[in-house]
């Protein structure tokens, strides 16, 4: 993944669905109508009717024909997004339960289960010791660590094998990640379902993940969409 991304305001129109062409037309996929999908040649699209949905539809997608080519679903599955809806992630707020939209790039993979046969992600397997730093005062703050260091509060931090459904799979969102700003939230991952909404991650089955994890090629650069179908959605890489 390219590091130290740069801010870049996409289009306002990216995710906004439903209008077919006037002339009558099949709309284009998803991804050809988006001013921006990452460069690469794959893309995960997370798409909720609204910013106060908890649930809605993940596609993954191949550009069939190099950089210049269509794009294709390989899949799709349902979603559960936070149980504080979605909000632009460049005014996000810790603590909220709110999903960030936008588009990110997906670091690595982790999980508590071995990573399903065929995965070409670089897949960090969840120790006694592993966690996800949240706490704002520490240099850790949104970071894996093991183990956990002293300056992190355990209460602000996540004890990744405790979630043994959810990150059973798990491919880390780059949501905050490359520059975290203290306050905008950390851990934001797409991982297996719980009993319900997240807490601002991307969940989907776990069959799913499962899928989506043999099927993408971080050589193909697989970037993240999450957004709405109700609206419009400015969308922001970080």
């Amino acid at each position: 993944m390219r590091p130290g991304v740069v801010a870049v305001l996409v289009s306002a129109s990216l995710l906004l669905l439903g209008a077919a062409p006037a002339d009558g037309s099949a709309p284009r996929p998803l991804p050809d109508r988006m001013a921006d999908t990452g460069g690469g040649t794959q893309l995960i699209t997370a798409v909720a009717p609204d910013t106060g949905s908890t649930t809605g539809t993940i596609t993954w997608w191949d550009r069939e024909g190099g950089d210049r080519g269509r794009w294709v679903a390989a899949g799709s599955a349902p979603a559960r997004f936070g149980s504080g809806g979605l909000i632009e992630g460049a005014t996000r707020v810790q603590g909220t339960n709110t999903t960030p939209t936008g588009l990110y790039d997906l670091p690595y993979a982790f999980g508590i289960e071995a990573a399903p046969r065929g995965t070409a992600y670089r897949y960090r397997p969840v120790h006694e010791d592993s966690w996800w730093c949240q706490d704002n005062a520490s240099p850790a703050y949104n970071r894996w660590t093991e183990p956990r260091p002293a300056d992190c509060d355990a209460a602000e931090a996540e004890h990744l094998i405790t979630y043994s459904a959810q990150y059973a799979h798990a491919l880390v969102v780059g949501f905050n990640y490359d520059r975290p700003v203290r306050g905008r939230g950390a851990g934001i991952f797409l991982h297996v379902d719980g009993r319900g909404a997240t807490a601002g991650c991307v969940s989907v089955p776990k069959e799913a993940m499962r899928r989506i994890l043999r099927w993408a090629d971080p050589a193909e650069r697989p970037h993240i969409a999450i957004g709405t179908s109700g609206g419009p959605m400015a969308v922001t890489r970080y």
